[in-house]
């Protein structure tokens, strides 16, 4: 029967006990958030457009941005690109790989055990020995641990923590400009699109007027300089058409792009007017940008992780201490491993210090402090980005809804001396001249109307962007709606 082992005397788990007890010291800096300055209020915000910080769950709104167009089309593609668009898919991986480099550098801190078992027989030559068969059986436990004394494998681990932190803010900020980048691409379609038809509505009327052109140039009331200047007009309207096509057809491979699809798999959208929203802005206050904007907390947690660097690379300088010990049994048959004759045990501690290394160590503290500062400046530089983005968005959403209001009333007026051009030159009462002026100031116009009505919606998801809006936690995210059957299959 195997009886009790024989432990090393107290002594030795004395010191054990007072290395673990000495290990609460962790060298190196405590990281400290930043303070940076914050400006109480927005200086371009309008309070007609946008909700009071008391009146709005801003959180929610801000994730989900789009709903505000109450386009179901734009709603349904933003939703596929989150599921299936590859740099969703790269940003995921890297916070799984994060998340494992933490599990394993929390390992180190912990003792590593392992078990063995053997069974040799060996045998001798006779005529070089005595020709003898030996057999060994053996197994056992063993054991090391390197004592954290002072706080290196600690402060790794509160890295890599941060650096998790860092990486979960990085798939938010992937979320935020890729919610962006389908907003803007979907808007931009449907603003190609309105151009196109305006440019084949422009080119109907200039064949009207041709017409007209070419009947009083056979009646003799006037040359052909006029049919011509009509056939001149109508061409380079007909010019148009092309390259909005063409613009269309990329603008829609862009899109299935993002989505993670290729050209022949892009969605068939219905051709729909420009989405426009009357909703107020949910803007909050600034203090709020620096928790809303994911790209600004990856910063700041990558300042945090190179500052535990610090403490990695000061804790070098120090000893290392570390227990080793194994139990195990010994015996030359079988049947005597589990005797209390074929035990064996074995317990040691060691100590390492670098004595001399030609300031290896002291300059990689440097390095880590260094690249401290420039984590730091890099956080710092990229919170003022944050505030200069949102403020030149906010003048800009305002300013190109006031240019908008002048082009609604310029077009109208446009439209109206259009049409009297064109009856008055019929009656002979004006050169073709002015039809012709006219005609390409209504065309300008309407062109440049719509593009102010795709601005003033860009405007707004640029805003929101800069807002940091387009990610959530799933506390946050609204039921997903039915996706349209259009948007599951290719175009033919």
């Amino acid at each position: 029967m195997l009886r009790s082992f024989s432990l090393p005397r107290p002594r030795f788990w004395s010191l054990a006990l007072s290395l673990a007890v000495v290990g609460c010291t962790t060298v190196g800096p405590n990281y400290q958030a930043p303070e940076v300055s914050i400006p109480s209020a927005w200086q371009s915000i309008d309070s007609a457009t946008t909700l009071p910080a008391g009146q709005a769950d801003h959180s929610v709104r801000l994730a989900h941005w789009w709903l505000v167009f109450n386009d179901a089309q734009l709603t349904q593609l933003i939703e596929q690109a989150l599921a299936h668009n590859k740099d969703i898919k790269q940003a995921e991986g890297r916070l799984q790989e994060a998340r494992a480099r933490r599990a394993l550098t929390n390992a180190d801190l912990y003792p590593r055990i392992g078990a063995s078992a053997a069974a040799n027989r060996n045998g001798s030559s006779s005529e070089a020995g005595l020709g003898l068969t030996n057999n060994l059986f053996s197994s056992g436990f063993d054991a090391s641990w390197e004592a954290d004394i002072f706080g290196g494998k600690r402060r790794a681990t509160e890295a890599a923590s941060a650096q998790v932190q860092a990486s979960e803010a990085d798939l938010a900020d992937v979320q935020v400009s890729l919610t962006a980048e389908v907003g803007l691409n979907y808007l931009n379609l449907r603003a190609y699109e309105t151009r196109l038809a305006v440019a084949r509505s422009n080119l109907q009327i200039q064949m009207e007027t041709r017409d007209i052109a070419n009947w009083r140039h056979l009646a003799g009331l006037t040359t052909q300089l006029d049919v011509d200047q009509a056939t001149t007009t109508l061409e380079q309207t007909r010019a148009q058409i092309p390259p909005l096509e063409t613009l269309i057809t990329q603008t829609k491979n862009q899109i299935a792009f993002l989505l993670g699809r290729t050209p022949a798999q892009r969605p068939a959208l219905t051709p729909t007017a420009m989405p426009k929203t009357n909703a107020a802005i949910a803007i909050g206050i600034p203090a709020e940008l620096l928790r809303r904007r994911p790209d600004i907390r990856r910063a700041e947690r990558q300042l945090a992780a190179q500052t535990a660097q610090i403490g990695v690379a000061t804790a070098a300088q120090y000893p290392n201490f570390s227990l080793s010990g194994s139990l195990g049994l010994a015996a030359l048959a079988a049947g005597n491993l589990f005797t209390a004759g074929a035990q064996t045990f074995a317990f040691g501690s060691n100590a390492a210090w670098t004595a001399f290394d030609a300031g290896r160590i002291r300059q990689n503290i440097v390095v880590q402090n260094a690249l401290q500062a420039q984590a730091l400046g890099r956080y710092e530089a990229l919170v003022l980005t944050a505030f200069l983005q949102v403020e030149n968005a906010l003048t800009a959403y305002a300013r190109e809804q006031e240019r908008q209001t002048a082009l609604i009333n310029a077009e109208q007026a446009a439209q109206s001396a259009e049409a009297l051009a064109r009856n008055q030159y019929a009656a002979g009462l004006v050169s073709f001249q002015t039809v012709l002026d006219t005609q390409r100031s209504l065309r300008a116009l309407q062109d440049q109307k719509v593009t102010s009505a795709a601005a003033v919606s860009t405007d707004l998801v640029q805003l929101y962007k800069a807002l940091g809006g387009g990610w959530a936690t799933k506390s946050t995210t609204p039921p997903q709606t039915q996706t349209q059957s259009a948007l599951e299959h290719p175009t033919p």
